[in-house]
C-alpha cells in the first residue's frame, strides 16, 4: 500500500513539475509550431521569428476559427458537409497546405480559392480587404513552422518549381 501511495505521489509530482516546466517556457508543448526557422522562406524572402511571432497573432484573429489554434482544421475535413462545401483544412503536417506552392497559397489566402480553381465555391474568404501582404506572408510563415523537415522540404521544391514556371 505504501509503495503504491509512494508511485502515485511520485507520479502526480512529475506531473505537476512537467506543467510548470511548460508554463515557463522550459519544455516545448508538443502542439506549439517549431522556432527552428533556419532556412525557411516564403515567398522567397527568408522568415525571422519577428515573422513568425506576427503570424501567430495574425492567425489566431482571423484563421483559428476555422482551421484550428492548433492548425487541425475542421472535423472530417476531407467529406463535403450537407451545403456540398469542403470543410476547412488542417494546415500542420497532417492536411496537404505542404503540397501547395508558396505563390498559390498566397493567391488563395488574399483572393479565394476561386482565384487558383476557377467557379470553385468555398467559405474560404479571401482576405485582400482584410489582412495586409506582408500580413499574409505572416501566416504562411507560421504555419510552415509547424511542418516537419520532411513536408518543408517538399513544399520548397514545389515553390522552387512554381517561381522558375513564371
Amino acid at each position: 500500500m505504501k509503495q503504491k501511495l509512494a508511485i502515485t505521489a511520485g507520479a502526480g509530482l512529475l506531473g505537476a513539475a512537467a506543467i510548470a516546466a511548460v508554463a515557463q517556457g522550459l519544455i516545448d508543448d508538443a502542439t506549439t509550431p517549431t522556432t527552428d526557422i533556419a532556412g525557411l522562406s516564403i515567398l522567397g524572402e527568408p522568415v525571422t521569428p519577428e515573422i513568425v511571432e506576427r503570424g501567430d497573432a495574425v492567425y489566431a484573429e482571423n484563421c483559428a476559427a476555422c482551421h484550428g489554434a492548433q492548425l487541425e482544421g475542421q472535423p472530417d475535413w476531407r467529406r463535403r458537409t450537407e451545403d456540398g462545401r469542403m470543410p476547412a483544412p488542417p494546415h500542420d503536417e497532417s492536411g496537404h497546405t505542404w503540397h501547395h506552392a508558396d505563390r498559390d497559397l498566397f493567391t488563395i489566402t488574399k483572393h479565394g480559392l476561386g482565384a487558383i480553381v476557377p467557379g470553385y465555391e468555398s467559405d474560404m474568404p479571401a482576405f485582400a480587404e482584410v489582412l495586409s501582404d506582408a500580413d499574409i506572408k505572416a501566416v504562411l510563415a507560421f504555419i510552415k513552422t509547424s511542418w516537419p523537415e520532411r513536408e518543408r522540404d517538399f513544399q520548397a521544391e514545389v515553390s522552387a518549381g512554381a517561381a522558375g514556371k513564371k
